[in-house]
């Protein structure tokens, strides 16, 4: 077991042991003015029942920050185990649609097709995160399949699996 305070020289220490929390993972949609754009998330966290609220957090270093962080509407999409290929597609780049199965909603948000759940939101709420910006979502419209999640964990993408 190792100790330390977090800070520049730790940062590493603490990437790590916050990979210790095993996630689910998502990716996040809106229309940009070129085009469709996605982003990976595993920031992804209910906040409310009542009302639906969700919140994601979306980095300041990331290219498409400035988008994700002013978009009215978007959707979140909670990825299912053989989607392991459109997680790394959107956490490499975000207007890369070519082959991906989508279609526009209501709001002209892209919606991508097969995911666990799919969550079409319009922002609420943000607030300063650090590194990050956390953004607090009222979901208007819900779309649930069944199948396995894919799971992200120490920096490796993975699948679920029953303890008993």
């Amino acid at each position: 077991m190792t100790t330390f305070t977090p800070g520049p020289a730790a940062e590493l220490d603490l990437r790590r042991a916050l990979g210790t929390f095993a996630t689910g993972v998502t990716v996040v949609t809106t229309m940009a003015p070129h085009g469709p754009c996605g982003i990976t998330a595993n920031s992804f966290s209910s906040v409310s029942l009542d009302p639906p609220l969700v919140l994601w957090s979306v980095g300041r270093e990331s290219d498409r920050y400035g988008l994700f962080s002013s978009a009215r509407f978007t959707a979140i999409h909670v990825l299912a185990e053989s989607q392991y290929g459109l997680a790394r597609r959107f956490a490499r780049k975000g207007s890369d649609f070519d082959g991906v199965d989508w279609e526009l909603g209501a709001e002209q948000v892209p919606l991508l097709e097969g995911c666990l759940s799919r969550f079409e939101c319009e922002l609420a709420a943000d607030h300063e995160g650090g590194d990050h910006r956390i953004l607090i979502s009222r979901v208007h419209r819900v779309t649930l399949a069944p199948g396995t999640p894919l799971v992200f964990s120490g920096g490796h993408f993975g699948r679920f699996a029953t303890a008993v």
